[in-house]
Parts: C-alpha cells; sequence; structure tokens
C-alpha cells in the first residue's frame, strides 16, 4: 500500500503522521487499500479551521470522505470514523449481491410451453 500525506498550512510531525498511517492500517485490515492519499488542512479564514480529508484507491469503487473540526486530531478522527462506517457496510451488501446472483432467473422457473 502507497501512503501519501500532504500537509497544507500544518505543520508535519511525527505524532499526526503515525496516527494517520496506524488509523489507515486499521483500515486496512477489512479492505485491501492499493493507495491512500491523506490530506491535512488548516483553513485560514473559516471555521472550524482545520479539515481532512482521505481518498483510498480500493480494488473496485473508491472510498472518499472528508471532515472539519476545530482541532486537527478530531477532524483525522471523525474522517476515519467515516470511513470505517462506509467500510463496515461493504461485506453486507457484497453478501446480499452474490446470494441474489445464486437465486434462479424468473424465466428458467416458469413453465415451458411444448411445441408440437
Amino acid at each position: 500500500m502507497k501512503l501519501t500525506v500532504q500537509h497544507v498550512f500544518v505543520r508535519s510531525t511525527d505524532a499526526l503522521d503515525s496516527l494517520v498511517e496506524d488509523r489507515i492500517l486499521r483500515l486496512s485490515e477489512g479492505l485491501v487499500i492499493q493507495e491512500a492519499r491523506v490530506r491535512l488542512e488548516k483553513l485560514r479564514e473559516e471555521s472550524p479551521r482545520f479539515s481532512a480529508r482521505v481518498h483510498l484507491v480500493t480494488p473496485g469503487p473508491d472510498l472518499h470522505a472528508e471532515a472539519r473540526d476545530h482541532t486537527l486530531v478530531a477532524a483525522i478522527e471523525k474522517v476515519m470514523a467515516e470511513l470505517e462506517h462506509r467500510i463496515g457496510g461493504r461485506p453486507a451488501r457484497r453478501i446480499r449481491r452474490i446470494r441474489s446472483n445464486l437465486q434462479e432467473p424468473f424465466a428458467s422457473r416458469a413453465p415451458r410451453a411444448r411445441l408440437g
């Protein structure tokens, strides 16, 4: 997995980077992540001031999430919670799709007309 963390008007610290890395690795336990792009930003004229955006490149549809809060750590926690919520629903949807595909098509269940 490739992890890219971009800091915009935010100082890069080991604590922040390790927090992001740990949370992304925790997400990868339930999902195959090929690439993770994280953008941490301090907004100058807006409130809440801090924004965290995550784009996860996965086999299948990619996942995107964004969160804002008054502290950077809180914004990171919010965006990771949103991603965990989205990933948690994926296996159930996949199982429902597989089960629906296993059902016999309606056309084959209908009685066939005899030629003759």
